[in-house]
């Protein structure tokens, strides 16, 4: 095709693309393909809506979805058929209230078997953010600064006022087959991956295993470290602003990101149950992948330039790994 025509084509595909403005009326926990639609889309349109915290709480405080991750979604998009790709381009990710609730202690899973005898009780306050927990602890969103502090306890040793960096902890389409997996997991479809790069300006792609792809986002964190060790982030509700395009017979088997500076392959897991060395495996033989497939590189120059210019990061303790490539050292598209 030349190049005048493509030219054309997205130019028009650009004055066609519309913005929704979406107010959910009922949220799912399961990311499953016989869930009713909330907006069909097309390709190019951006949906501005909201998500519940995983309590199920909205930008007020009050609960209106049953726990945990409450999904905002699905958004049908029009032409995506198995084998596809969505590429969903996040423009805006904020907090919209001013409170957040992490836990109190770190996983079990996180820690050496001989350390967990002598660790601290897993309880606080009984009540003081939920009723009938007191493993949880709140945290005052600042959302004119930008800034997270936590309420209580207080440390007479370390402040604990953090810059924020929302992203969204769900994110997905329906899994494939007749399954609904529940949105407290992950797998090839995305889900409650827990990411920290699924922020603001990150370009999320996810393969399609049903028509319509039917796209889920939730679990909004204020702030969450790498690997999400306490089992929570700062568990927060968001406004959500998301662009989606499509990738004919994309082939992709995973889920990936590509921000300014690194393109980076996913191996989701089921957090908190899966083995970190097959996480590990799936983002590597990925990105193994997408560097050839996408960039041209042979087999050999992919393996060389992951093991000299990779990066690994745990997604979430006992879960996902993910697998960075810096785009400085890719070759022009």
């Amino acid at each position: 095709m030349r190049p005048t025509l493509l030219w054309a084509l997205a130019a028009t595909t650009l004055l066609c693309a519309e913005t929704h403005n979406v107010a959910p009326d009922r949220y799912y926990n399961s990311f499953h393909h016989r869930h009713a639609v909330l907006k069909r889309i097309s390709p190019g349109d951006t949906v501005i809506t909201k998500t519940l915290d995983a309590w199920g709480d909205d930008e007020r405080g009050v609960k209106r979805a049953d726990n945990p991750n409450p999904l905002t979604g699905p958004f049908y998009i029009e032409g995506a058929e198995p084998g596809d790709a969505l590429a969903v381009h996040f423009n805006r990710i904020r907090m919209n209230r001013p409170t957040g609730w992490s836990n109190y202690r770190l996983l079990l899973s996180a820690l050496t078997p001989n350390s967990i005898e002598s660790t601290y009780p897993n309880r606080y306050k009984p009540d003081l953010v939920h009723q009938g927990l007191a493993s949880r602890v709140p945290w005052d969103l600042d959302l004119k600064t930008n800034m997270v502090r936590l309420r209580e306890p207080a440390s007479a040793a370390a402040k604990f006022e953090f810059r924020a960096r929302p992203m969204l902890g769900c994110v997905g389409v329906a899994a494939a087959g007749d399954f609904g997996p529940a949105s407290s997991i992950s797998g090839p479809y995305g889900g409650n991956m827990d990411y920290n790069e699924i922020v603001e300006g990150a370009t999320l792609y996810l393969p399609v295993f049903h028509p319509g792809a039917l796209f889920f986002l939730g679990d909004g964190h204020a702030l969450q470290a790498d690997g999400e060790p306490t089992g929570t982030g700062v568990e927060t509700s968001m406004d959500v602003e998301f662009t989606v395009e499509l990738r004919k017979k994309a082939g992709m088997s995973t889920p990936r990101i590509e921000n300014e500076d690194s393109i980076i392959s996913i191996g989701s897991q089921p957090e908190f149950q899966s083995a970190l060395d097959r996480g590990l495996q799936i983002a590597t033989t990925d990105m193994v992948e997408w560097l050839t497939r996408v960039y041209g590189l042979e087999p050999w120059a992919a393996h060389l330039l992951i093991g000299y210019q990779g990066r690994y990061d745990v997604v979430t303790v006992q879960g996902t790994v993910a697998l960075r490539v810096p785009k400085k050292v890719l070759p022009r598209r």
